[in-house]
């Protein structure tokens, strides 16, 4: 059975691209099922899937020939969601710190989210130190919701209380985001002198991004997922992290095909080696809050100055407007804030809160943030830089909006959806799923297995 129900989001995530309205003719999808959820999941994965293949269809038209028909597959979309990668013979860590999780509050629920030390010390210190979560539990079970999450995101932490979709709505934070667009763009015209990036971009049929240069300055886990698929295209993808970050769980995940580095921004020699990076890049993806570039002496007229010919994809958690553009988030505490935890909870019939079925806000968001690129680069084709802002808060209201899910049957990975080759990825074999997207004579593959993060030199490959 094919499933066409993703085509109505499909092409408002493509308007919001901007992209031509009879590209999605070309867009077949196959597969079925529907992950378990009250919202259409399933539907976000093939839509977004498909929004990033339009997006590389519509490049390949512009620069190497006719734009190719693109396929998806729903249920391989969906299984991306979730873990691309089984390990053989090895376990991936803990997904979640031992202190992360939903915690009974005088009032309802809150969540913390403590796999960061940072944000984990905050929490705790807020808390007054508990030996073990469940003397964490108690104290937590004592307190207003609100006013917990206040004090943890004030102490440096991150929490977000369960709110209903109607509290969400009647929030300053919910208000803003809902009138946001799925995308801001940010388009400037270059000058007629000074540097501009792409000499070593080569498109081909093949490998439409082959040679193209992208600075990735993101964590968990859109950002990541963004660049992994610019990697799939043939993209030089080169990560840099602080020297002493590290996401275990999740690394062997989106590493794939990409250099990894590491770099103190705040050092002169790693500031200017990285203005040097900067310069010579063909895109910036990075999910820094609004403020922080700035605050590195990396901010907009900076990176203008240096590369007009740059584009650029930003990720913020909450939107960037309203009173918590500036805070920290990620995909659980934006689905418990949204409306979308307290909503699982009632469609289960559940006396917990009860979130996706996947990190569908952080894949789905990466998987339209490469399409941006995209489509960016489709755009400096006709001159200048151009900016596109996206957030979790954004893409949550865009599921929400969607509907319910589909009742169609649903079955977890099996052989068959794994790719045959093993990954010899740095911490033992793996198999990948297949790609859930075919765009016509385009190899999606990387050039290396996954990584570990500090792997390589902050430079930019030869040639």
């Amino acid at each position: 059975m094919t499933m066409q129900t993703a085509l109505p989001l499909t092409e408002e995530i493509w308007s919001a691209l901007g992209g031509p309205p009879a590209a999605p003719g070309r867009l077949a999808f196959v597969g079925a099922g529907s992950l378990p959820s009250a919202f259409a999941v399933s539907d976000l994965a093939a839509a977004s899937v498909a929004a990033a293949g339009l997006a590389l269809s519509e490049l390949v038209a512009r620069t190497v020939g006719q734009a190719p028909r693109i396929v998806v597959d729903r249920r391989l979309a969906s299984l991306w969601f979730g873990w691309s990668l089984a390990p053989r013979g090895w376990r991936l860590p803990p997904a979640w710190d031992d202190w992360s999780g939903d915690y009974r509050c005088a009032d309802g629920w809150i969540r913390v989210h403590a796999n960061a030390p940072a944000h984990r010390n905050a929490a705790l210190r807020v808390l007054g130190q508990p030996t073990d979560r469940d003397e964490a539990a108690r104290r937590v079970a004592r307190l207003d919701g609100d006013a917990l999450e206040t004090a943890i995101v004030e102490a440096g932490g991150c929490a977000a209380r369960m709110r209903r979709a109607g509290e969400w709505r009647a929030h300053p934070q919910g208000a803003a985001v809902a009138a946001e667009p799925l995308i801001a763009w940010d388009d400037w015209r270059a000058p007629a002198r000074g540097h501009q990036a792409g000499e070593n971009w080569r498109p081909a049929p093949g490998r439409p991004l082959q040679g193209l240069r992208v600075l990735d300055l993101t964590r968990v886990l859109a950002g990541p997922v963004a660049t992994r698929f610019l990697a799939a295209c043939g993209a030089s993808v080169l990560r840099i992290d602080p020297p002493d970050w590290d996401e275990p769980a999740v690394v062997p995940e989106v590493t794939p095909g990409k250099s990894c580095a590491r770099m103190d921004l705040r050092l002169p020699g790693d500031h200017a080696r990285f203005m040097e990076l900067l310069r010579d890049a063909d895109v910036l993806v990075h999910g820094y809050r609004p403020g922080a570039l700035e605050g590195l002496g990396l901010g907009a007229e900076t990176r203008r100055a240096l590369n007009p010919g740059l584009v650029e994809a930003s990720l913020d958690a909450w939107g960037w407007t309203g009173p918590w553009q500036g805070r920290r988030g990620f995909d659980s505490l934006v689905q418990m804030s949204a409306g979308i935890a307290a909503a699982g909870m009632a469609w289960k019939g559940a006396d917990t809160p009860t979130p996706l079925p996947v990190q569908a806000l952080d894949h789905a968001t990466g998987w339209v943030m490469a399409a941006a690129v995209l489509r960016g680069l489709v755009r400096r084709l006709d001159g200048g830089g151009h900016v596109a802002r996206l957030s979790l808060a954004r893409t949550a209201a865009l599921l929400m909006a969607a509907g319910p899910s589909g009742d169609a049957g649903w079955r977890p990975a099996v052989a068959a959806d794994y790719a045959p080759e093993e990954e010899a990825t740095d911490w033992g074999p793996a198999l990948r799923l297949r790609q859930p997207l075919s765009v016509a004579e385009v190899r999606l593959q990387w050039a290396s297995p996954a990584r570990r993060l500090g792997s390589d030199a902050p430079r930019w490959p030869a040639g």
